[in-house]
């Protein structure tokens, strides 16, 4: 019965373990709340895509406050990735001030790897620059 026991937990473990091996490193796409900036002001993830492939990167934005997300984010090596759009949606609710968000769609266009950035800044003369800082480190596989 033990022997039997191990054996299971054994068969269990492997397949979680190959499961796991077949999931896309660094997940699809990246979705950041305004308490993630807040906890940490500049923020770093990585993702790896297939060629041919699109992935979006979704920002907390509150122009109430004057600040907003750079449109065009920087890119790297744009033979490696495009972004294809970009877009503010509006929060959801009736609460004056609140938060919507900024999506960029980007296209994964050959193999390779290149970083994505955004700012997130008061753009007019003497406003504050870069007070939020987003960098996706992008391998297109």
């Amino acid at each position: 019965m033990k022997t039997k026991l191990i054996i299971v937990c054994t068969m269990a473990l492997l397949l979680f373990a190959g499961l796991a091996a077949c999931a896309p490193a660094g997940g699809g796409d990246i979705n950041l709340s305004c308490d993630d900036f807040t906890a940490n002001n500049n923020i770093t993830k990585s993702i790896s895509v297939s060629s041919g492939s699109t992935f979006t990167v979704t920002l907390c934005s509150n122009a109430t406050t004057g600040y907003q997300w750079s449109e065009n984010a920087s890119i790297g090596d744009t033979s490696v990735v495009e972004q294809v759009s970009q877009q503010f949606v509006e929060p959801t609710g009736d609460m004056m001030g609140a938060a919507g968000k900024q999506v960029w769609t980007f296209k994964a266009l050959k193999a390779g790897t290149t970083t994505i950035s955004m700012d997130y800044s008061r753009d007019w003369e003497g406003g504050e620059k870069g007070t939020w800082t987003f960098k996706l480190n992008a391998t297109v596989k």
